[in-house]
């Protein structure tokens, strides 16, 4: 075969590190990009923050090296009876109660002070601390201090005899009788918080109930539901409980609204708490009838090039200056790279805000359907781009802090032609059940006539998915008495 040399032209898209660069910041999200300042300042010595006492300590060569800086960011919200127990968790049959955020005040104050406890001890720590107080013998310490290294943390003891049997140490010579009869596990459910050391939701609220005093209006009834009925009560069989118990209406109500007061998870106030902290990039106001978007300054780094350095490399340009000459641009790069970021969040921000303006007038029933592309097509960037700048970033407005994910979605079409958004719908559903007869809740087909009576048609499956999605309980368990 003979060899020979040709030439051929072609053309060929190429990510730069500078467009690398770009892309990266842009998906960040405001936390996230700070930390990633963070990195660059320690590694890069010709970059640094600039602080708020030296405003005019710009650049050299009259580069536009700084944008903004950052703040302290601020913070934005089983198997045991499973059927009771979720609707503790999802608002079923206590809904109607007070609840854990509806007790008395001599509960907030007793609850407040648990809390101030929590702040500075675990659980396990502040039942030790109980334990020490007591006047037991060295060999029933023991056995109680098994007992709560065994809890949960929600303060139950899950394990079975047989297990806790199994951990204890052989020369202790503990039975059975030990642990179900004898003082450890009585001494540990009399302890602070009421309810902890129970074995299942049944027994941590019976627990409760205990600490109430005799005259406690509707006490007994109260007692009997929670120790034999409590999975009917969470099933809202009310004329099953009225006839077990033999009362009325009111007598029900009250038992009922007497369990809702209970704590279904004891050792849930010493739990550590996952702090999220969410730091608007934009902030939208209504200025002169006109919703206009601004950047958030809390949001953006202050940054700039060292000054000593650059002049140092402006009046040397040898190669022994290599480094640092190649420190320097990678300073100006991501000085730049991040004022376009904060540029292109505020020109898709203001897109969305102008196609969205009926929801910060009226509220979600206004949302109206938006996609990627139509963000894309009108601030002449890319869907994905779009997508990077969408996600992660927030938007403070006169109605709260939003992701701008949340102002797209899809739509579903009206009677009339028209279009309705999937937030519209899940905000119709939200009043619908607001205003429902609590005896007579509306069931998903019901609600699907009355949206169809507005001229949306949308399918009973997706009543109760978007029923689900906003965690309201189905229409047997929203029935009260």
């Amino acid at each position: 075969m003979k060899q020979s040399l040709q030439l051929k032209l072609s053309q060929h898209l190429t990510l730069t590190p500078q467009l690398q660069q770009s892309i990266r910041l842009l998906q960040l999200s405001t936390v996230e990009l700070n930390q990633e300042m963070e990195t660059f300042i320690q590694s890069n010595p010709l970059l640094e923050r600039a602080d708020d006492w030296d405003e005019g300590g710009g650049a050299p060569m009259g580069e536009p090296y700084e944008s903004r800086t950052e703040t302290t960011p601020e913070p934005a919200a089983e198997e045991r009876e499973p059927a009771a127990l979720d609707s503790f968790e999802e608002g079923g049959w206590w809904a109607e109660g007070a609840g854990r955020g509806g007790r008395d005040d001599d509960d907030d104050e007793e609850q407040d002070s648990r809390q101030a406890v929590a702040e500075t001890q675990t659980l396990r720590q502040y039942l030790n601390w109980q334990l020490n107080l007591l006047p037991l013998s060295e060999r029933d310490k023991i056995i109680v201090s098994l007992l709560i290294d065994a809890l949960d943390d929600d303060g139950y003891l899950t394990m079975s005899v047989e297990e806790l049997l199994a951990i204890l140490p052989p020369e202790l010579e503990v039975e059975v009788e030990d642990i179900e009869v004898h003082t450890a596990l009585k001494h540990l459910q009399n302890f602070d918080p009421p309810g902890v050391g129970a074995r299942n939701l049944s027994e941590c609220l019976a627990l409760q109930m205990e600490t109430l005093p005799e005259d406690t209006p509707y006490r007994e009834p109260a007692f009997q539901i929670v120790r034999h009925h409590l999975n009917a009560l969470a099933s809202r069989d009310y004329a099953s409980l009225k006839k077990t118990l033999k009362c009325d209406d009111d007598t029900l109500r009250g038992a009922q609204q007497l369990i809702t007061h209970l704590n279904p998870r004891p050792g849930g106030d010493f739990a550590p708490v996952d702090t999220r902290y969410v730091v608007p990039d934009v902030v939208v106001k209504k200025t002169k009838g006109i919703w206009t978007v601004s950047l958030n300054p809390d949001a953006m780094p202050r940054l700039r090039v060292n000054r000593l350095y650059a002049d140092i490399l402006s009046r040397n340009r040898d190669a022994s200056h290599s480094q640092l000459s190649a420190q320097l641009q990678e300073a100006k790069w991501l000085i730049k790279n991040i004022q376009q970021r904060f540029d292109t969040i505020l020109r898709v921000s203001q897109a969305i805000v102008d196609r969205q303006r009926h929801f910060f007038e009226h509220g979600e029933v206004a949302m109206r359907p938006l996609v990627l592309r139509e963000i894309a097509d009108a601030v002449g960037l890319h869907e994905s781009t779009v997508s990077r700048v969408t996600t992660q970033k927030f938007m403070a407005t006169p109605r709260g802090v939003y992701e701008l994910k949340y102002f797209f979605g899809s739509h579903v079409a009206t009677e009339t032609g028209g279009a309705c958004s999937a937030t519209a719908i899940r905000a119709l559903i939200k009043q619908l059940v607001g205003a429902e007869n609590p005896k007579k809740p509306l069931s998903d087909s019901e609600i699907t006539k009355l949206l169809a009576d507005q001229g949306i048609v949308v399918a009973r499956r997706t009543i109760a998915k978007y029923r689900e999605s906003m965690q309201i309980p189905a229409v047997n368990l929203r029935k009260s008495i």
